[in-house]
């Protein structure tokens, strides 16, 4: 009697674990019910769950009991939770929907060139800034190989999509870079301020870019500097122009680097004379630091750079029998501070705050002028990401700037400037509808206390990605941007010039192959005019000016389908006229080039433990007026060619030797003509070439690098 007890006792026993147990089942399919077969199932805390089958479905047991969390995952869908009673997960019909933020998910890039090593899709990398044979290590240099960019060799600076040079404005770590570019004189090419050794990401737009950004009618470009140094190094430059020094120390939680050259450019022209007459060559001093401190929940940087310039040229000109006589000496300072963190609860925070400070003292023949220039940038943007599939960001900034000028000459002595503050704020919305489809909306309005008016500039983008390797883009935007100081130091009664952009973009990348096709229309709006030769007090000034520009943009890089070579090539071409400034009419201006063409190559030689680099520049000629045609603007130079080569032989893992030429084949290049002031006995004006001070320019380098690994080099800085 007592054994059939236990025995009973036993059954009920293992009767109740069967009953307490409960079947868990589904299917899980894509938003195209298509079954996902290999997902993973499984209740959170716990070992039961199972795998979807060749149909997608699963079932499983567990003893669990009351409100349970479900977890269904699969490689690039998104993870999807369901928080519910273990009696009500059966049956269940479950969608899982593509992971929007995996690696093949649709990127918007209307406009926009990324060169970084993390990018998705790198247009260039950071490396390409200096082994680019005809950048000299300039990051604009590397970027006027880039479609959508001007020729204008005499310049340096980036002109962009029929844009002159003041509609580019930089940016580094999000915040304004007042000025970019070292001073120069006529017929002198500039080089941007900064060297490229501490960035390790750079993103130029052409266009249509974010509402984060503003006071820019044509582009921006976004140096990044270094978030982390991978380990401590010493780098030394020995130069035909001079010498440079660089350092990084590492610590726990920081990390410091420094950056410093001296150039002088009197040995050098002692050798390879020149057409100019010095009095005193070129000579600069530049440094650059960046400290860099982990916080909790982000980042701080403080990012300082210091330069100072001076020559005295004489220039040749054709009304002047002794030349003019042009100096300069220009000193600038560029503080950056900036902070990037997280606070929590999806939340995200990027601020900082800029001071420029430079001073120019220009002599011109008998005139004396003295520029200085105080500006400040201050930023706050805050992010919410509310899911994979929809974030918000938001923010506000002010621009501060104190712009003075004093000019002397004989008798007279007067000071002109002005104080002009912006104050701006911005909204912009990403909605990922798939790993196809993706829209950006934004708003940002610009209050200037110089106009004491309100500027508001709607933008959108949106991206579709047609196949596994290609996607659509278009964007618009409306952008705005203050007259610069040449002219708000004579009038401040004037409003904001304005551009509309329109963008239509296909790119397809593939196995280290990428193609980019783009078409785009700029409507220019309030442009400003004067009606004296150039900018001055007696002018008057007003913002009736137009233009236009459209055109068609072409790029193609390859670095996988012939061993060692990495190439690109790319091709522009601009229809652009404009009626702004002293115009008589509405003409393509003479910095615009209707055609360009670069195609650049690099190839690494096992052998010669040597990689060489060739660079060849196109443009079709450039717009002049003849005077004694009476017709403005209206013939063209001849077009411009340029093939630039380089070679960086490696003397050991650590040691190299660098040999660039630029325009190697002495090409004759005519940038232009300047007329006489008045005409010949025979009625006609005489003319003389616009032509750069040399042909062709040398450069040898020594670099060694000493660091903790013995084997990294500067190769990635050449």
């Amino acid at each position: 009697m007592l054994r059939r007890q236990r025995i009973t006792i036993i059954i009920l026993f293992f009767t109740s674990l069967v009953v307490a147990q409960t079947t868990i089942s589904g299917v899980v399919t894509d938003q195209k019910n298509k079954p996902i077969i290999g997902a993973n199932i499984y209740l959170e805390g716990t070992y039961d769950g199972d795998t979807s089958d060749d149909k997608g479905k699963f079932s499983f047991s567990t003893d669990e009991t009351g409100v349970q969390t479900l977890i269904i995952s699969f490689l690039s869908f998104e993870t999807k939770t369901i928080t519910e009673a273990v009696s009500k997960l059966n049956n269940l019909q479950i969608k899982l929907r593509e992971d929007v933020e995996s690696l093949d998910a649709v990127v918007i890039s209307a406009g926009s060139f990324e060169a970084r090593d993390n990018s998705k899709v790198s247009v260039l990398k950071p490396l390409d800034v200096v082994t680019t044979a005809s950048a000299l290590g300039d990051y604009v240099g590397a970027l006027q190989t880039l479609p959508g960019t001007s020729n204008v060799s005499e310049d340096g600076r980036l002109f962009v999509r029929g844009g002159n040079a003041e509609e580019t404005q930089v940016f580094i770590d999000g915040i304004r870079v007042f000025t970019p570019y070292t001073p120069t004189t006529n017929n002198m090419p500039t080089r941007g301020r900064y060297s490229p050794f501490l960035f390790d990401g750079i993103t130029f737009s052409t266009g249509g870019y974010s509402s984060e950004y503003g006071q820019a009618l044509s582009s921006v470009l976004l140096l990044n500097t270094i978030d982390e140094p991978d380990q401590e190094k010493t780098d030394i430059g020995i130069m035909s122009l001079g010498a440079s020094l660089g350092n990084t120390q590492k610590w726990e939680k920081s990390s410091l680097s420094f950056n410093v050259s001296y150039i002088n450019m009197a040995p050098y022209l002692a050798v390879f004379k020149d057409r100019n007459e010095w009095k005193t060559p070129v000579s600069a001093a530049q440094g650059e630091t960046v400290f860099r401190q982990k916080l909790n929940n982000g980042r701080l940087k403080f990012y300082a750079a210091f330069d100072t310039s001076s020559f005295e040229v004489n220039q040749d000109d054709i009304n002047n029998t002794d030349g003019i006589d042009f100096k300069l000496n220009n000193n600038n300072f560029y503080l950056n501070t900036s902070y990037k963190g997280v606070l929590g609860d999806s939340w995200a925070i990027n601020s900082g705050v800029s001071y420029t400070y430079a001073k120019n003292t220009i002599g011109i023949e008998a005139s004396d002028i003295k520029d200085t220039d105080n500006s400040v940038h201050l930023k706050l943007k805050l992010k919410k990401r509310f899911s994979s599939r929809f974030k918000l960001s938001f923010g506000a900034e002010q621009f501060v700037t104190d712009f003075n000028e004093n000019y002397k000459e004989n008798s007279i002595d007067e000071t002109y400037g002005f104080d002009n503050n912006i104050t701006a704020g911005f909204v912009e919305a990403d909605v990922i509808f798939s790993k196809d489809l993706a829209l950006k909306l934004g708003v940002r309005a610009d209050y200037s206390s110089i106009f004491k008016s309100t500027d508001v500039a709607p933008r959108a983008a949106l991206a579709y990605k047609s196949s596994k390797n290609g996607q659509f883009s278009l964007a618009y935007g409306n952008f705005y941007q203050n007259p610069n100081s040449s002219i708000l130091k004579f009038e401040s009664d004037l409003k904001s010039q304005k551009t509309a952009h329109y963008i239509l973009n296909y790119q397809y990348v593939n196995d280290g192959k990428i193609f980019r096709a783009e078409a785009y229309r700029k409507d220019y709006d309030n442009l400003i005019k004067f009606d004296t030769a150039f900018e001055g007090f007696d002018s008057n000034f007003n913002a009736s000016g137009d233009g236009y520009a459209q055109g068609l943009d072409f790029f193609w890089r390859d670095n996988t389908s012939i061993k060692n070579i990495d190439y690109w090539l790319s091709y522009s071409y601009l229809d652009t006229q404009r009626d702004y400034r002293n115009y008589t009419t509405s003409a393509q201006p003479n910095y615009a080039t209707k055609h360009n063409l670069s195609i650049v190559g690099k190839y690494w030689i096992d052998q010669w433990k040597s990689q060489v680099g060739m660079s060849y520049g196109f443009s079709s000629g450039r717009p002049y007026t003849n005077p004694n045609t009476n017709k403005f603007l209206s013939e063209r130079t001849k077009a411009f060619n340029s093939l630039s080569v380089n070679w960086a032989y490696l003397l050991s893992p650590q040691k190299i030797l660098y040999f660039s030429v630029n325009n190697v084949l002495g090409l004759k290049n005519i940038n232009g003509y300047q007329y006489a002031d008045t005409p010949d006995y025979s009625g006609q004006f005489n003319r003389r070439s616009l032509t750069p001070a040399s042909d062709q320019f040398f450069f040898v380098g020594f670099f060694w690098t000493i660091s903790e690994d013995g084997t990294d080099n500067q190769l990635d800085n050449l």
